[in-house]
């Protein structure tokens, strides 16, 4: 075991992480001692004491990488701040985590055998360096819930940590940088981070030609889902969704086709939480939105090899089929284009109003059984008096467990919600059991009416709430469908779709 100490146990702890790169196959056994050098300056040790052989069998790297940043933290050489740690490891990380250069060239090796393997070995890098922070994700509370539209996800959020008070205080302090500008941009690559920007040191990124522009690759430090990973413009721009998108994320499954690629909406309420550089998301998970049939096939005259139809699915989906990739960007760019300029007042759906635009499509693609589907989210950002934060987004009675916005991830089926339930849930527990519980005022009348249920002493009160989380996430995604799933709602899309035929 991996005991926190001084001497011989941090000069053992030195020796075997850098062996355990070397072992791992991300460093070479020839740079063991300038490896070991470098270990030693950024701990702020100015040699090993003894000469120690690597330990069998090798500790974990991450218990080892505990020893070496606490020792650091006692010896003086960082101040004990969450941010100065996080530095600290991603430096020590950096060690055993090849230069881009170096990495692109393993990549890209092992694409010429397969995309799984080239993907597989990127993956395994991004863990093993810590930059996929499997440590945090672990605590993530998760659970599936039962739907008559499929196997719904939830996630309780606790995997990206709080900032304590005095790192609050010091970013309150500090100057205000504009470098990297944010936190997707390729200059984010071994970036040391700083009190208000997380560490990058140990990050790396595949650059990747995509239809004629240079992007990146890399995996999200906070997954949500299996190998959840970003294709990022190699330029800081902000996100447009044009034509161009759907080729683009054609171009991404074309290379990578064991992912799937979707792009949040490009207009605020219904988009993404960066909208302010161009960037898609992807992975290898499935969703139940990509196993939902189509309830309604329809053909679109203009694109004859394209099948399409309405997903069965809470939120308003058409989904365009084909094996003609220029064909399927022309078509997903025509329902864009007619989306755009539609309106329906009867179903509040309004395509602008005072100049501002408010319809827009959330994208997602993936290849099935040799081709391409594409699925079209229609959304709409409107706002009214009585929805000032979303006619078409969670609205109030399901707020108490879901009001952040509905992005690319929770269109698919798979809810993102707040760190606090993980308390609030477990007080909402207490008093349908009837115990002492101090039940948020936002959740009373929720947890009053689990309680009219009529839970019975002894029955599986965690499972009950659970459940009801679950029924939550659907009416928040009932509540973003711009159709509704009813008789006048139903008869509202096939105006639309007529407009296509």
């Amino acid at each position: 075991m991996v005991k926190s100490g001084k001497g011989d146990t941090i000069d053992q702890t030195v020796v075997d992480f850098i062996e355990n790169g070397i072992q791992a196959g991300d460093s070479d056994g020839m740079d063991r001692i300038v490896l070991r050098n470098q270990l030693l300056l950024l701990i702020g040790k100015d040699a090993l004491d003894t000469q120690l052989m690597p330990t069998t069998p090798m500790p974990e790297r991450l218990d080892l990488l505990d020893v070496l940043v606490d020792w650091a933290v006692s010896a003086g050489t960082i101040p004990d701040y969450q941010y100065s740690r996080e530095i600290l490891e991603a430096q020590i990380m950096s060690l055993v985590t090849p230069l881009p250069s170096v990495m692109n060239r393993f990549f890209w090796g092992k694409y010429k055998e397969s995309p799984r393997k080239a993907t597989d070995y990127f993956y395994r890098l991004s863990k093993n360096n810590d930059y996929i922070k499997t440590r945090s994700i672990a605590k993530n509370i998760a659970f599936k819930h039962q739907s008559e539209y499929g196997e719904l996800e939830i996630t309780i959020n606790l995997s990206k940590p709080e900032k304590d008070p005095k790192q609050i205080a010091l970013a309150r302090h500090a100057s205000e940088s504009v470098y990297p500008a944010c936190q997707l941009c390729m200059e984010n690559e071994g970036y040391a981070g700083r009190v208000d920007h997380p560490a990058r040191g140990n990050h790396r990124i595949v650059r990747m030609s995509l239809n004629g522009e240079q992007w990146g690759f890399q995996y999200s430090p906070y997954a949500y889902y299996d190998e959840h990973c970003i294709f990022l413009l190699n330029e800081h721009k902000p996100m447009k969704l044009d034509g161009h998108t759907f080729g683009k994320l054609l171009g991404i499954v074309t290379q990578f086709p064991h992912y799937f690629v979707g792009s949040n909406a490009d207009l605020p309420i219904v988009g993404g939480s960066i909208l302010s550089h161009d960037h898609y998301q992807g992975g290898k998970h499935t969703f139940a939105m990509a196993e939902a049939p189509i309830e309604v096939p329809f053909r679109m005259g203009k694109f004859p090899s394209i099948s399409a139809g309405i997903v069965k699915w809470p939120m308003s989906v058409i989904r365009l089929v084909g094996t003609n990739e220029e064909e399927m960007v022309e078509a997903a760019t025509f329902v864009l284009a007619a989306w755009r300029g539609y309106s329906d007042e009867r179903v509040a759906i309004l395509a602008e109003s005072n100049g501002t635009p408010h319809n827009t499509i959330t994208p997602i693609a993936r290849m099935r059984e040799g081709k391409f589907e594409l699925d079209l989210v229609l959304r709409n950002n409107r706002t009214s008096k009585e929805f000032p934060d979303g006619i078409f987004h969670p609205h109030l009675d399901v707020q108490h467990i879901k009001k952040e916005n509905i992005g690319l991830i929770e269109v698919m089926g798979l809810a993102i919600l707040p760190p606090r339930l993980k308390e609030e849930l477990q007080e909402v527990e207490k008093y349908l059991l009837g115990e002492d519980a101090n039940v948020a005022e936002y959740h009373q009348e929720w947890a009053d009416g689990l309680m009219a249920k009529g839970p019975q002493a002894g029955s599986d009160v965690k499972q009950l709430v659970k459940d009801e989380v679950g029924e939550a996430f659907l009416k928040v995604l009932q509540d973003a469908g711009v159709f509704k799933r009813t008789e006048e709602g139903q008869k509202a899309f096939m105006n639309f779709v007529d407009t296509l035929r």
